[in-house]
């Protein structure tokens, strides 16, 4: 268990855990590699994909990254308990072990493995681990990261 400033709000906490599901069309696949400058053909066209590796249009790895990131920023972000909290990304870790398709539910998952007071920064520093998990169970992405978490000025 983290070490908690005296009198702070709960900003984060270990053990704590966020999770979402989600699911990509092939347009969605499609939009996000264009506006991500990824011209790879898996991710847009259907017969180089269908010729390729998985056989089928893949979401990009940053694609799901940043999802993976944008659920941790939300969560971490939120207001609606009565705390309200500003989050900043530090560092995050992704490595990408099987494809996501398009049209297959992935479930996004980041739990606190610690979460400590850092005077120096005036805040909680919280170390997660995280995943995007497919339909046969098996992780897609694994990722790491650390945040820090603040009370809100008002």
């Amino acid at each position: 268990m983290g070490v908690v400033r005296e009198g702070a709000a709960t900003l984060i906490a270990a053990g704590e855990r966020v999770e979402r599901t989600l699911r990509y069309t092939r347009d969605d696949i499609a939009a996000f590699a264009g506006l991500s400058l990824d011209e790879n053909p898996l991710h847009v066209d259907v017969q180089a994909a269908q010729r390729a590796r998985f056989g089928e249009i893949i979401a990009s790895g940053q694609q799901t990254a940043a999802c993976l990131m944008g659920l941790l920023a939300t969560h971490f972000s939120r207001r609606d308990d009565g705390v309200a909290r500003e989050v900043l990304c530090l560092n995050m870790n992704f490595s990408f072990k099987a494809p996501v398709f398009a049209d297959q539910d992935v479930v996004l998952s980041w739990q606190v493995a610690s979460a400590d007071w850092n005077s120096r920064l005036g805040g909680m520093l919280g170390h997660l681990d995280g995943h995007a998990t497919v339909a046969s169970g098996k992780p897609a992405v694994i990722a790491r990261g650390t945040i820090l978490v603040t009370e809100a000025k008002s």
